[in-house]
């Protein structure tokens, strides 16, 4: 997602306000400066420093409590672990991540509202509540809207300050961890679920870990597909990765199902490169998954933790 930001004059308000002052008229308290904002549905005026605020991303949710923004209203689904202090409180469940609650939206009287990957294609009738812009990551450019995403809303709630110390530290860790993954061998990304599994490579929803950590793919004609490309423990073998990333996504979404430590412990596993050397990573499937690592707060952490990984192997 990109944006452009452009102030609203506020010199006829002034001028206004004075002439106002002269002849003793009793004028409403003037609005705060707009921004106008480009985002992945198109072009938003929206009031900088709101105050209710209704956000139906996770994602988002992560990068504003990292700024240290509040928030009226949130998904009515449980929030993951890094987002526990949402599981209570008194915020307005205005829907599912994928299905908002027009009748909660209705009578919260939102200032903003603030929409993610998941809720796209409601933005238009979201828009009918309250001012919305969609924060929708791009998807080959992660870390890109990642950092467009934080200073955006520093400049709208009024933490530009915060917003840049964010976006420099991850710019930063996310540049040592390149270099310590560079020239350490390939990797495979496979996400697990009702004892299945799943490859992604470059250029896909889990890419990131080629794409932006630098990490060289072990195989190189995986299928580019929003659900990976299907594959069996003998394709694990055959492609014999240096480093094995593992995700879990029925504990993601909270479903019974064989875990993804159990589907690994198997000889043909224990035979490829990253079995035999102990460099099978499991990922944490919350950030990984729900969040799409496309929040500020979880980015940070999952860079930091493989900056551990690959520093630990050295």
């Amino acid at each position: 997602m990109s944006f452009r930001q452009s102030r609203i004059s506020t010199g006829l308000s002034r001028c206004l306000l004075v002439t106002a002052m002269m002849w003793g008229v009793s004028i409403p308290a003037l609005a705060a400066d707009d921004i106008k904002v480009t985002h992945s549905s198109g072009e938003t005026q929206v009031a900088t420093n709101p105050q209710n605020v209704v956000v139906l991303d996770w994602s988002t949710l992560d990068t504003l409590a990292q700024l240290g923004v509040q928030v009226n209203g949130i998904p009515s689904s449980n929030p993951p672990e890094m987002l526990k202090q949402y599981r209570e409180g008194d915020f307005v469940r205005a829907g599912t991540l994928f299905e908002p609650d027009f009748e909660a939206l209705k009578n919260a009287k939102p200032d903003l509202i603030i929409l993610g990957r998941r809720a796209q294609g409601k933005f238009d009738e979201v828009s009918k509540f309250g001012t919305t812009i969609d924060l929708t990551p791009d998807p080959n450019d992660l870390l890109g809207s990642i950092e467009r995403n934080t200073l955006l809303l520093g400049e709208i709630f009024g933490k530009q300050d915060k917003a840049a110390e964010l976006t420099a530290k991850l710019k930063t860790s996310v540049a040592e961890l390149r270099k310590l993954t560079a020239n350490r061998g390939d990797g495979l990304l496979v996400l697990t679920t009702g004892g299945r599994m799943a490859a992604f490579g470059p250029g896909t929803r889990f890419g990131l870990i080629h794409d932006v950590f630098g990490v060289e793919e072990a195989v190189k004609d995986l299928k580019i597909g929003r659900h990976g490309q299907s594959v069996s423990f003998e394709f694990l073998l055959e492609a014999d990765p240096d480093w094995l990333f593992v995700m879990d996504r029925d504990a993601a979404i909270g479903r019974e199902g064989t875990a993804a430590a159990e589907m690994m412990d198997n000889e043909l596993v224990e035979a490829t490169t990253a079995g035999s050397k102990d460099q099978i990573v499991y990922l944490d499937p919350a950030s990984w998954y729900l969040l799409d690592n496309s929040g500020i707060g979880v980015m940070q952490d999952s860079v930091d933790e493989l900056i551990k990984v690959f520093s630990a192997t050295r």
